[in-house]
């Protein structure tokens, strides 16, 4: 019996998405059985990317607009530097990732990922870490953005770059094994003075 059994993860990513950032955390929440679905802005597939160079194309399994957040435990949000782009320039990818958060469900973010959570509005007081061009805007977002390898704040994950996705693989699938959290719900509706 896994960790995770009985727990649905959604994994938000648009074209762009760093590939490993995708694909390691989604196999770790998997290994110990958890059901994932990939949700996107469109339908068909998505394209990933190693660094700059393209990678492998992935199948969305629902778009953003058809995907109810009550229906996951949890959510991860993959880097890569267009992905994050697209999905906080989208109302309906940005809404989504609030509404986990609202409901105190744990959310993980690595590398750019923290980006779409920025433009959610859900860092002021949350200590979180990123990849470092990234720090100015979670700053100026009244977050406490700090450089270490994984960093957990009420069900919030974050993790730099690949280099840390072990460290951040580990840390999801016990956030989403802990499941809601109080404190993040908390944290948005302005029942949270948080750190920092």
């Amino acid at each position: 019996m896994g960790k995770l059994d009985g727990k649905k993860i959604a994994f938000l990513a648009a074209d762009g998405v760093e590939q490993v950032e995708l694909t390691e955390p989604r196999k770790a929440v998997e290994d110990e059985g958890a059901e994932t679905q990939l949700i996107s802005l469109e339908s068909g597939q998505i394209q990933g990317f190693e660094h700059l160079d393209h990678g492998e194309r992935f199948d969305v399994d629902r778009t953003v607009k058809e995907a109810d957040p009550s229906d996951y435990d949890g959510l991860v949000l993959p880097g890569g530097v267009a992905n994050p782009d697209f999905l906080r320039a989208d109302d309906d990818a940005v809404a989504f990732v609030r509404s986990f958060v609202e409901a105190g469900k744990p959310v993980g973010a690595i590398c750019h990922g923290p980006w779409t959570l920025v433009e959610a509005g859900v860092v002021d007081g949350m200590k979180l870490t990123s990849w470092p061009s990234l720090k100015t805007d979670i700053r100026n977002a009244g977050g406490n953005w700090v450089d270490e390898e994984v960093v957990v704040d009420r069900g919030l994950t974050t993790s730099r770059n690949p280099d840390d996705i072990p460290a951040f693989s580990a840390k999801i699938v016990e956030e989403f094994c802990e499941g809601r959290h109080e404190e993040l719900a908390a944290s948005v509706s302005g029942g949270g003075e948080g750190e920092g």
